[in-house]
């Protein structure tokens, strides 16, 4: 009986990944809406490989790069590590205080490991998307598959590393989050690149399930170069009184980024936060943001920016609201500063109601530092150079975010030593 059951799954497995590969196929040369079209011909699919018995085997560079996005290569007050080198898997694994309650692996040794995960591969993000999403279906590159168990709650940060380290490489990995009903855990997600690359591509594919009552803190921080393309395609499902909070911070230059991700309140009271620190600098091209569906009763979306943007750095923030039920609520905030003449920010904030129970707001300013607040800290003793780094860093704080303290301490530490380098 087992045998035959288990036939029938792996039958209507195989069925569906054909059908995923097909729209795959079709939806190659489909254009993103938003961000510059990339010629995915101009990537190479040989990876760097290196033989690491462990992170403390990483080469310094590495290592001291991990730390600049939150990534401790030591694993201390971390419950779990992944991290992924080009197209290899370097490390995964979980603290033994949460052994058996967290699962932190491969996609696709967990697609190897259980019939059941093919169900949570391509449903809250759609493969024909666009190009990017088709390219990762087809060019599968790892990523990781963190599950949370029931009423289970990680009291410090998972973290996770996505490196590059091949010059012109393309990595597209997948990522699965799954938090069952009750759990709780915050991630750390940083994407990092080698000092030799001048080009790469990175398509990251992210699903996120949270089952009834379930939370997580996601935070991820860009660390990428000039010349690097970056396309995240995330899509988050929350049930019945599940909280998401994403956090969001690209501090260096890149070549550009573009994101929307979307997630679908569809369980009653369930809440999604999107919050945006973004510094865009020398050419860069960010189109960042997030859209939130409110389709459960009494659900709650909120997306936050804070923009910088210097020299002829173009950055767009987006934020959507759709209130689809009675007894919703939404709001979207976005405060950009211009430290150029030639730099460029344009807010684009959308709100939908569907419904006459629905309540949604927004605010948007963009502008320049007051002459008046440089003049004063000036009059203190402050250099001019001095003066505009602080309200830079005063402007960037990340306590509007209302992070957990330990993540708060984890998150501002990161961004001191970009900031060190970059102001």
């Amino acid at each position: 009986m087992i045998n035959v059951r288990r036939c029938g799954v792996t039958k209507m497995n195989e069925a569906r990944e054909e059908e995923i590969r097909e729209r795959a196929l079709k939806a190659l040369d489909k254009k993103a809406d938003y961000g510059p079209d990339i010629d995915l011909s101009s990537f190479v699919r040989s990876p760097e490989r290196l033989e690491v018995k462990g992170l403390d085997d990483l080469p310094s560079g590495v290592r001291e790069q991990a730390v600049m996005v939150g990534v401790r290569p030591d694993m201390k007050e971390r419950a779990g590590t992944y991290f992924q080198l080009d197209h290899s898997v370097l490390f995964s694994g979980v603290s033994k205080y949460f052994d058996g309650g967290v699962e932190f692996i491969s996609t696709i040794e967990a697609k190897k490991r259980y019939d059941w995960f093919s169900k949570y591969l391509w449903r809250a993000v759609q493969v024909d998307t666009d190009k990017y999403t088709a390219f990762a279906a087809l060019e599968w590159d790892h990523g990781y598959f963190l599950r949370v168990a029931a009423g289970k709650k990680v009291t410090v940060p998972l973290q996770s590393c996505l490196y590059i380290y091949r010059d012109k490489l393309d990595q597209n990995v997948h990522n699965v989050i799954l938090m069952e009903p009750s759990s709780e855990a915050q991630i750390i997600s940083g994407c990092v690149v080698h000092p030799n690359v001048s080009r790469a591509l990175h398509v990251g594919i992210t699903e996120i399930y949270l089952m009834k009552g379930a939370k997580l803190t996601f935070t991820m921080i860009h660390n990428w170069a000039e010349g690097i393309d970056v396309r995240p395609r995330t899509g988050i499902i929350l049930e019945d009184g599940a909280t998401f909070i994403s956090n969001y911070i690209n501090l260096k230059p890149v070549g550009s980024v573009q994101t929307y991700p979307a997630a679908y309140c569809n369980g009653e009271n369930s809440t999604a936060v999107f919050n945006s620190l973004i510094y865009g600098d020398k050419g860069s091209v960010i189109d960042v943001g997030g859209k939130i569906i409110l389709e459960g009763k009494g659900s709650k979306g909120e997306v936050k920016s804070r923009v910088i943007a210097t020299t002829n750095a173009k950055v767009y923030s987006r934020g959507l609201l759709v209130g689809k039920r009675e007894k919703t609520r939404g709001h979207l905030e976005c405060r950009g500063l211009l430290l150029s003449d030639q730099a460029f920010i344009h807010a684009i904030p959308e709100l939908r109601g569907e419904t006459s129970g629905t309540e949604l707001s927004h605010e948007a300013a963009v502008g320049k530092i007051a002459e008046e607040a440089i003049y004063y800290l000036m009059a203190r003793g402050f250099s001019e150079e001095e003066a505009v780094s602080m309200i830079v860093r005063g402007f960037l704080d990340t306590r509007i975010f209302g992070l957990p303290e330990p993540l708060q301490r984890e998150v501002d530490h990161a961004i001191d030593i970009v900031l060190s380098s970059s102001l």
